[in-house]
């Protein structure tokens, strides 16, 4: 049974980045490596109706926090047989965005902080309720809110399909989401976490995952 790893941050830090370059060298060192996006954007009904939500379709349903959360936990959940066939498969599973995602984000929407209602609510509902898998690892990728978000203004400006949508145009939600994943790091929630910063290593960070499904 493969590890599952996964890589979590704002939008813009850099995530596929990362993980194409980890995937690539850890390929290249022999290991077997598949990897997912999540949300599943263009297969999943459940990603793409919150997608639509965000850029205003569907009434108000982008105001309820829960109703977009249970969007998200339902394209996972969804992914739940993918997930067990590539960790049977692979020796590590490379996830860019996952649970975590989830719970950072509805708990700044709400100004609620990691030890909050929203953040347990998900945990219950994806991890015990959905019975996904947990995490071997989950890394944050700590980039400043101001960068991530001119990334993401950059990226929207060459790809009109990825144009910001409104969790991407609020800089203070960014701000307080950062906040909530720094304390899910701290307190290891489901798992042990790392911090990845924009100056280190991607070599290093393969070396440290490579060495994770040796131990």
């Amino acid at each position: 049974m493969g590890a599952l790893v996964v890589i979590e941050g704002l939008d813009g830090a850099g995530k596929r980045t990362l993980t194409e370059a980890v995937t690539a060298q850890l390929r290249a060192g022999g290991r077997r490596v598949a990897t997912l996006a999540f949300p599943r954007y263009g297969r999943s009904v459940h990603a793409d109706l919150a997608a639509e939500a965000l850029r205003g379709a569907h009434g108000d349903l982008a105001a309820s926090v829960n109703a977009m959360a249970l969007l998200f936990a339902l394209d996972r959940a969804d992914a739940r047989d993918e997930l067990t066939k590539s960790l049977a498969d692979n020796d590590i599973v490379l996830l860019d965005r996952y649970v975590a995602s989830n719970a950072a984000y509805n708990a700044a929407r709400l100004e609620q902080a990691a030890d909050g209602e929203i953040v347990g609510w998900i945990g219950e509902l994806e991890y015990e309720r959905f019975a996904l898998p947990t995490p071997a690892l989950q890394v944050l990728l700590d980039v400043s809110p101001e960068l991530a978000a001119e990334r993401a203004r950059r990226r929207g400006e060459l790809d009109h399909s990825r144009a910001l949508d409104a969790y991407e145009r609020d800089a203070e939600l960014q701000r307080r989401t950062l906040a909530v994943y720094r304390e899910l790091a701290r307190h290891n929630w489901y798992g042990p976490w790392w911090i990845f910063r924009s100056g280190d290593d991607t070599a290093t960070l393969a070396a440290r995952l490579a060495d994770l499904i040796t131990r």
